[in-house]
């Protein structure tokens, strides 16, 4: 009987860790499920773009895991139960909601946006974590006339690239960032100041060491002042899908679930979390920071250590590190800032438009390795499975167990 493995969630760590599995273990060994709520890959990084006016290039999953052995389920999650081993999903296009048990479960839900209990925030603001979101924004931008005030609150990476994005595309638009530090200030020098060089250019006004405390329909308050805002963009960092917290799996740090240097949840062996939904510790034992950075490593951490427990191999531990900060100010405009292991900032950076042509090659280069699921450095041989510990759970012969939840034991 097959080895039954449902990955949660397709985004950068979801799709890369279906795709590497399905490489490296057998088909007739494994069957292997992706659920996700959207039929096409989504380019999380260049979300910005699309919500600035910019079309993103299809990549449908059909298409992507064609011929893999990947079966991929479009629904959204709506509990997991880690000591029963199932996950409990609604399909997007009707049908109810269906239970599926696993014998592994790669948990790769992400983060969505944060609203941190700012009041209006829910009700006023737009945000870019999402598909959904970045069309809404679009949408808003779009209807607006010369001169309207927009404010991007947050001013880290998320807040740098998406108002350089909007004020570049829409210089008649009178745009601002609202941050809660200094801008960039965990920048390099030479970061730092090309940072306010690109800002300058486009017009964008900084409001610095401004902690937001309320967001209204019209405007954005601080603690010394009030911004006008027609359009407000909430981009002040990510919370994770609530999902593990009810689910019986060890979590900490607002949610995320806690691994092993393998990935693997330290309470629930058979399951693994990756990018932002798992607490990872990095160079120094320092939690990874939530990026694609550090998901896609993890993706592949995963990946590889289960493909080698289920064929009887050792698990590979290859130390994650990070090696820069990438940052698009518009079209044109980019900074790659160097960091150390554990990600703190060196003296040197890259700027102006080789920096943007960095950036995106290496945005390019994660949507290829998703696009193109079978095809890597790695070995493409797909090992046989081995005979696994007593008492693990097995499907029936198709290699997945279903029933619908208003049945369910």
């Amino acid at each position: 009987m097959q080895h039954r493995i449902i990955v949660l969630g397709a985004g950068y760590t979801g799709a890369i860790a279906a795709g590497r599995l399905a490489r490296r273990l057998h088909r007739a060994d494994v069957a292997l499920t992706l659920v996700n709520p959207e039929p096409d890959f989504v380019e999380r990084v260049r979300l910005h773009q699309l919500a600035a006016g910019q079309d993103l290039r299809p990549r449908p999953f059909d298409e992507i895991f064609a011929g893999t052995g990947v079966e991929v389920r479009q629904a959204r999650v709506t509990a997991v139960d880690a000591d029963r081993r199932t996950v409990t999903v609604a399909d997007v296009h009707g049908g109810g909601q269906h239970e599926l048990e696993y014998d592994t479960l790669v948990y790769a839900l992400g983060s969505g946006w944060d609203p941190q209990g700012v009041p209006g925030t829910a009700e006023h603001a737009h945000e870019i974590s999402g598909r959904a979101g970045a069309l809404r924004l679009r949408e808003r931008l779009a209807g607006l006339g010369a001169g309207q005030p927009v404010v991007v609150v947050g001013g880290g990476l998320t807040g740098l690239e998406a108002v350089a994005e909007i004020a570049e595309s829409r210089p008649d638009l009178d745009v601002a960032l609202v941050a809660r530090g200094g801008l960039g200030d965990w920048l390099s020098d030479k970061g730092r100041a090309h940072v306010w060089k690109v800002f300058g250019r486009l017009g964008i006004t900084v409001h610095e060491h401004a902690p937001v405390t309320a967001v209204e329909a019209d405007r954005v308050l601080t603690d010394s002042a009030s911004v006008p805002a027609a359009v407000t963009v909430w981009a002040t960092g990510f919370a994770v899908h609530p999902i593990a917290e009810a689910s019986a799996l060890e979590v900490a740090d607002r949610g995320r679930i806690v691994v092993d240097r393998t990935m693997r949840s330290v309470s629930h062996p058979e399951v693994y979390a990756i990018g932002d939904a798992a607490l990872v510790a990095g160079p120094g034992d320092k939690p990874l920071r939530m990026s694609c950075a550090s998901g896609v490593p993890t993706a592949w951490q995963a990946a590889d250590a289960i493909a080698a427990r289920l064929t009887g191999a050792e698990p590979p531990k290859v130390p994650i590190r990070y090696f820069q900060q990438c940052v698009s100010l518009g079209r044109k405009e980019g900074l790659i800032q160097f960091v150390t292991a554990d990600d703190q900032t060196l003296p040197k950076a890259l700027t102006g438009r080789l920096a943007a042509l960095y950036k995106e090659i290496i945005c390019k280069g994660a949507a290829w390795g998703v696009a193109h699921p079978t095809v890597g450095s790695m070995p493409a041989r797909r090992r046989r499975t081995v005979p696994q510990p007593a008492g693990t759970v097995r499907g029936d012969g198709a290699g997945r167990t279903e029933r619908t939840a208003e049945t369910a034991a």
